[in-house]
């Protein structure tokens, strides 16, 4: 189970205020909880090494061995190549179009049956291995030299499995990916505060609050004067899940038009897929007698968190609740440096020596 990242949020905050000894914004906050996270994940695969050259336990709650191998295989991935050109295969990569591979495990090679494992080799590995008729690679023993974020695989292949669907699904990858940079995302409250959003953050969302233009409405649209919230929308792209808020200036049935419909994303929005250039749609009848339906101005960059900085959306740890204490107490460490006060510090790292002596000893 994720770790909550506003548990751990007022958790610190409650501690640090416990005292009066001061106060970590949310950026300070985010940017201290991916490193924290980040530190806390490297040490998995130290640990692990340390474990296995350690008497074992077979009891089920009690082996450190599995309960590592159950926190590294949370980050576990078995993905195609992301791109193909001339025997080179690109590493996976994620919905930025950010490499993925953070451990490189094995690769294979899907463009024959049985998808064989590819041995990596550096290149004079490689051109030893040319020398003997024995030893040079084939389609079911293909070799590959890493060349920065990709693989150049051989034998090149031109005869391809037919379950492929592209060229770059001739290359599968097994890794360890990163774990995803933490993030405490809030809006702000009618007297300056930070309220918890606990939407997942996502590039394509639209914010909150935002206002969205209907320049060109329809000569004979009228609707019924009023507030209506949680109006459901279509969009001309993919995008989904967008919800506004509607003022309809006046009372009675009232002809709309540019000036006397005031839109704004909800704030019960949960939408993602959206991009610049979208339109979004509001049917007829959707509201207030609504008798025609509305197309808005296109999405702009400011309308949408990945292409605006922005503080709204969340991203939870992705490390499991099980390490809060020590998420917690770390974040405490490196808030005593932040505010200034070595006390914190020191009470932090004496709780996390006697917290890593136990699970070692």
């Amino acid at each position: 189970m994720e770790l909550n990242v506003n548990t751990v949020y007022t958790t610190v905050l409650s501690i640090l205020n416990k005292e009066q000894r001061g106060y970590m914004t949310p950026d300070e906050f985010n940017k201290v909880a991916t490193q924290v996270q980040l530190q806390i994940f490297e040490s998995f695969f130290e640990d692990l090494n340390q474990y296995l050259r350690m008497p074992k336990t077979d009891e089920e709650f009690a082996s450190r061995i599995n309960h590592i191998e159950e926190e590294i295989q949370n980050f576990e991935e078995y993905k195609s190549a992301s791109s193909h050109a001339s025997g080179v295969y690109g590493f996976p990569q994620d919905s930025n179009n950010k490499n993925e591979v953070y451990r490189l495990g094995s690769v294979y090679f899907n463009a024959v049956a049985g998808t064989p494992q590819i041995e990596l080799v550096n290149r004079k590995e490689y051109k030893q291995q040319l020398m003997s008729p024995l030893t040079q690679p084939s389609k079911k023993f293909p070799i590959a030299i890493l060349k920065g974020d990709a693989v150049e695989v051989f034998p090149k292949v031109t005869t391809f499995n037919p379950v492929r669907s592209t060229a770059a699904d001739d290359v599968k990858f097994s890794y360890i990916r990163k774990p995803n940079d933490v993030k405490w995302g809030y809006n702000l409250g009618s007297l300056g505060q930070y309220l918890y959003d606990n939407r997942t953050y996502s590039d394509t969302m639209l914010l909150k609050g935002e206002s969205i233009p209907f320049s060109t409405i329809p000569g004979a649209t009228t609707a019924t004067g009023g507030n209506y919230t949680n109006i459901p929308t279509s969009t001309s792209g993919s995008g989904t899940g967008a919800t506004v808020d509607i003022q309809v200036i006046g009372s009675g049935s009232i002809t709309l038009t540019s000036s006397n419909l005031v839109v704004t994303v909800s704030n019960s929005d949960q939408s993602n897929g959206y991009a610049v250039g979208d339109t979004l749609s509001i049917a007829a009848g959707a509201f207030g007698s609504l008798n025609n339906t509305l197309t808005s101005d296109a999405l702009v960059a400011s309308q949408l968190a990945g292409t605006n900085p922005t503080t709204q959306g969340s991203v939870q740890f992705d490390i499991d609740s099980s390490q809060q204490t020590k998420v917690i107490l770390e974040i405490l460490k490196y808030s005593g440096i932040i505010i200034r006060d070595p006390q914190i510090v020191q009470a932090a790292q004496q709780e996390l020596i006697q917290e890593e002596a136990n699970e070692k000893r």
